[in-house]
């Protein structure tokens, strides 16, 4: 990839391509009206709620809420990356895509380019240490110990297993020949440097070498196990520019690999783990890279499947384990997905319980033995807070209400509240979590002041951001459509907003807080919609960049939609759409596109209400700069064009004072 792939570029294939044939060439459609109808492929379900609109270009699935274009239904079925997912829509449209390379390099380090000359140095590494394992002359240590753990010639070839060799500089003489080389194995994480001596020796030394790859199959770092005592035990690569522990899955390419459809997956502890269980026909076990589960982690399986699976030690150490991973599923917890935990045995671990037991037995205990997340969540506060007193339940209850208020599937939050009340006995609206102050404070007349904004935060909305960045966003962006119109409404639009975070509950309201919903989004919101419904609007709106104001977050929401609706006249909903695909805007605006009923209410006269909206930012913006002119002919004198400007703006003001 020569560098980032032009907006244009993505435009117009999105034009070219009928998302009908793009759904239709993997699911079977049924016409059903003006759409197309079909199981939903993102959840199981026995009739089918999946709608594909051919007018809209949008595909939306009335079960789960998945939703999107031709791309996004391309990334999700597929299970592909948005670079890729273009390269394959490009390939069905018979064009070559187009790459552009970026310049503003304001929004710091992007992910690495396919080019990066670290993944050949990688390959080449990897093909060095599965040379030795074959050639090596001390080969037959590392060879026996795999035979000895029940591993076949096949299994090692599937999963790239290899041996570095002891010494000091067996692969740094092999791979470099120059200084300059052995600056880029250090760069690959491949060699160290002594920061006192300047010597420079392998990072991997006599071990049996796990490579590790991407979702492209690229390898991107390794994992190395000792032979002998020596400690550390496992050693993994640094984090360099193209791997990131935290973020990266031992054995998830291998399992998409060897499963068409994956079900469900599988974590576990350790490499050796994954591939035993691979060796006995459990493919679909991946490993973190010696890090805690972390809610990336969850977020890029749960892309994948519906169903995760973590298998733990029975010991001490196991059952902390599993209280991370469950801390950091509850974010990522959406109605439809599911979290089990196993716990093995004491002093068994996956690898060596399905060698003493077989595979049959193993999935019988994975079947029978998987506590879903609810079951241990409530089993664990209860051991903790000695639920069989009354002083127990009440202290259970608390400590389970802010855990629960995570969970952004709203059904289950429901029932998780309802199953915690039975089990304590306590009415929870009465209830304070323990995490939060004494007093539950009421709800603020005005959102908190954007004043503290942190520098940058709404620099060039049209760049492409990582999926899970934190934006600032107002309320009822985040919230599934209200339940009623035309009570609460907000008149004041500084009011209601709020910083939302990727880690936010939908919906969520204060613990105890029985009053109404807001019902009602404010005028600018109501205004993107209008816009992304009917980007035709922009064309009437004049000078829109001087609409916004520095501390307005729905102002400059509403003025990007515009300048982007401009610059290119004639944009679709979905090409609209489809310019913050992939961003955690983008899903907001997503969710106000999926709102779309709220435009359909009769007594709306949605052009009026767009342009009522419009005209009172220009007259608020002209207020402002009235302001400053004045302000500033205090200090000194205007110039000639600043007196006829504020000439022109009072008399301006006067005239539309007068009209009303």
């Amino acid at each position: 990839m020569a560098g980032l792939i032009p907006q244009s570029f993505i435009d117009d294939l999105l034009a070219r391509t009928d998302i009908v044939e793009t759904v239709g060439s993997r699911l079977k459609l049924k016409k059903t009206g003006k759409n197309y109808s079909a199981l939903c492929p993102f959840h199981n379900e026995k009739s089918p709620s999946f709608s594909v609109s051919p007018d809209k270009q949008f595909y939306y699935c009335f079960g789960c809420g998945a939703g999107g274009n031709a791309l996004g239904f391309v990334m999700d079925f597929d299970r592909l990356e948005f670079p890729q997912a273009v390269e394959e829509l490009a390939r069905q449209a018979g064009v070559e895509v187009q790459y552009e390379e970026r310049s503003d390099k304001r929004q710091g380090p992007r992910a690495p380019r396919k080019n990066n000359p670290l993944y050949a140095l990688l390959e080449q590494a990897a093909a060095y240490y599965r040379q030795q394992l074959r050639q090596h002359p001390q080969r037959q240590r590392a060879v026996g110990y795999l035979k000895g753990r029940g591993l076949s010639g096949q299994i090692a070839k599937l999963y790239d297993l290899g041996l570095a060799p002891p010494g000091w500089d067996n692969l740094m003489s092999h791979l470099s020949r120059d200084t300059s080389e052995q600056k880029a194995l250090i760069e690959a994480g491949l060699v160290v440097e002594n920061p006192d001596s300047g010597k420079r020796y392998d990072r991997f030394r006599d071990r049996i070498m796990f490579p590790i790859r991407d979702s492209r199959g690229r390898v991107i770092g390794f994992g190395g196990r000792v032979l002998g005592d020596e400690k550390p035990k496992y050693l993994n690569s640094p984090e360099t520019p193209v791997f990131h522990k935290g973020q990266e899955l031992y054995g998830l390419y291998e399992a998409k690999q060897q499963n068409r459809q994956l079900e469900e997956i599988l974590v576990v502890e350790g490499y050796m783990d994954v591939i035993a269980l691979a060796q006995h026909g459990v493919t679909n076990a991946v490993a973190t890279l010696g890090t805690a589960t972390s809610e990336d982690h969850l977020k890029r399986l749960f892309r994948l499947v519906h169903s995760v699976v973590f298998c733990f030690d029975g010991d001490r150490a196991g059952r902390q384990a599993a209280w991370r991973a469950l801390n950091a599923a509850l974010p990522v917890l959406e109605d439809g997905r599911h979290v089990r935990f196993l716990f093995l045995p004491d002093g068994q671990d996956p690898d060596s319980m399905i060698r003493e037991e077989g595979t049959d037995a193993f999935r019988r205990r994975l079947s029978r033995d998987a506590q879903p997340l609810t079951d241990y969540l409530f089993r664990h506060l209860a051991e903790e807070a000695g639920a069989d007193s009354l002083e127990g339940k009440a202290h259970m209850a608390a400590l389970a209400l802010p855990l629960i208020e995570q969970v952004p599937g709203s059904l289950l939050r429901r029932l998780l509240r309802q199953s915690l009340q039975q089990q304590t006995g306590v009415d929870l609206d009465e209830v304070v979590p323990a995490s939060l102050p004494d007093e539950t404070p009421a709800a603020p007349e005005h959102g908190p002041s954007y004043d503290d904004l942190p520098a940058g935060a709404w620099d060039d909305w049209s760049e492409r951001e990582a999926p899970d960045q934190d934006y600032y966003l107002p309320e009822g962006m985040d919230s599934p459509p209200p339940p009623q119109q035309g009570k609460g409404k907000n008149k004041d639009w500084g009011e209601g907003r709020q910083k939302w975070r990727k880690d936010r509950p939908r919906d969520a309201r204060p613990a105890g807080h029985k009053g109404p919903r807001r019902a009602v989004d404010s005028p600018l919101l109501q205004a993107v919609r209008t816009l992304l419904h009917h980007p035709h609007l922009a064309a009437h709106v004049q000078q829109a960049n001087q609409l916004a104001d520095e501390n307005e977050d729905e102002v400059r929401l509403l003025v990007a939609l515009i300048e982007a609706a401009q610059k290119q006249p004639g944009l679709t909903t979905i090409e609209l759409l489809a310019r913050w695909h992939g961003t955690a805007l983008g899903e907001q605006l997503n969710r106000l596109a999926e709102q779309e009923w709220l435009l359909n209410i009769p007594s709306a006269n949605l052009e009026q209400q767009f342009f009522d909206t419009i005209n009172k930012l220009s007259a608020r913006q002209s207020e402002r700069r009235i302001e400053q002119l004045l302000d500033k002919s205090v200090k000194e004198p205007l110039s000639s064009e600043e007196k006829q400007q504020l000439r022109d703006l009072l008399n301006s003001r006067n005239m539309a004072k007068g009209d009303s």
